[in-house]
């Protein structure tokens, strides 16, 4: 019994680094006590229109070079000539993940220490795909605690609208600073992801912004295919060279155990106001930059194998596999030595975006110059 107790508690310190969807499935009593805010929900204070241009109210941006994490790349990587050939580059918009544990307060505070140093541990790894396409704009905001996602108090749900308010607030900033020429690609994880669809049907679908969309890559968050799709704005990508399209995935080793996030997502209501039980998962590839496929191993051109401080990564090719199942989890095989935050049921949800790298590197590369060449 302690034995099982103690396999849960580390359980769930794994899961503080993951701050996604699935963390809801793990709301049980120890969860609620050990993470969730007993506190009642104080709403935050309205930001200023104009807060976001301060430049200190970004970890990345394009006027930011020393310290910014979304610059960083692996010791030793070579980009192979790897360029855009003096074309527009794109401006990014990424949404970091969880990162914020505190129980005291059910929204971080800005210039909390603690979460801020995991949030740019996270854009190191994640915001660093796109680099080499143009500029990212990783934007500080004011995220739910991990509890929220552990609970079903109205408090939680309130936490995430208002982290959310702080996104729209930093993404129209980013817009009106961005020329109208310049192509744009969205992306995000976990929480950042769950924002991120809301951004897409709020502020791009049915616009003319639409068609400025590169492509939205909104990993590690479960988009339906029929009750969400249709009402964020743009096409599902379903070839590696096309654009003005979304991507999703959330990784899994064999044998893959997602029942209980399954359990949670059935009971839903997507963005069409149709129930998601008994849909489809979007399942892009990040190996071949389709949808519902299989890739082998050797097609992966590099997985960052970070250390267990995800201070840092070495990049190896050809280490895991891709398969989208038929419920629309990407199943990666055997389960690789990756460090100490796989989550339970075989879940690499931290490692979305380090199991392929190397080829969300090359598939933005591939999206950008099809774009441009329109």
């Amino acid at each position: 019994m302690a034995r099982k107790f103690l396999y849960f508690v580390a359980a769930m310190v794994v899961l503080v680094l993951a701050g996604a969807f699935v963390l809801r499935i793990y709301g049980e009593d120890l969860a609620e006590v050990v993470f969730v805010p007993d506190t009642e929900f104080q709403a935050q204070e309205v930001l200023e229109d104009s807060i976001y241009a301060d430049i200190s109210m970004w970890y990345a941006r394009p006027e930011i070079k020393k310290g910014n994490p979304a610059l960083w790349l692996p010791q030793g990587f070579e980009p192979n000539g790897e360029e855009l050939q003096g074309k527009k580059r794109a401006a990014i918009f990424f949404i970091h993940p969880t990162s914020f544990i505190n129980k005291e307060k059910w929204n971080a505070p800005l210039g909390d220490k603690e979460s801020e140093a995991r949030a740019r541990i996270f854009l190191r790894g994640q915001a660093s795909a796109f680099n080499q396409v143009g500029d990212v704009w990783a934007p500080r905001y004011r995220q739910a605690t991990l509890g929220a996602f552990l609970t079903e108090k109205k408090e939680g749900q309130q936490a995430l609208d208002a982290a959310y308010q702080d996104v729209l607030n930093a993404f129209d900033y980013f817009i009106r600073e961005v020329p109208d020429d310049i192509p744009i690609i969205l992306a995000g994880h976990s929480q950042g992801s769950l924002h991120l669809t809301n951004l897409l049907k709020d502020r791009v679908a049915g616009t003319p912004l639409a068609n400025r969309i590169v492509a939205a890559y909104v990993v590690g968050w479960p988009v339906s295919v029929e009750a969400d799709v249709p009402a964020m704005g743009l096409n599902i990508c379903e070839a590696a060279e096309q654009t003005n399209c979304l991507l999703s995935w959330e990784s899994f080793a064999e044998p893959a155990d997602y029942g209980r996030i399954m359990k949670v997502y059935d009971t839903t209501i997507g963005f069409t106001g149709e129930p998601r039980k008994d849909t489809n998962l979007l399942c892009s590839n990040p190996v071949n930059g389709n949808i519902n496929s299989e890739s082998a191993a050797d097609k992966n051109l590099g997985t960052l194998v970070p250390n267990d401080k995800l201070s840092d990564a070495a990049l190896v090719t050809g280490a895991v596999p891709a398969r989208c199942d038929d419920r629309g989890f990407l199943l990666i095989g055997d389960p690789p030595e990756m460090g100490p935050y796989t989550l339970p049921g075989n879940n690499y949800h931290v490692y979305d975006y380090s199991l392929f790298w190397s080829n969300i590197r090359a598939d933005v590369m591939k999206r950008m110059t099809t774009f441009l060449s329109r």
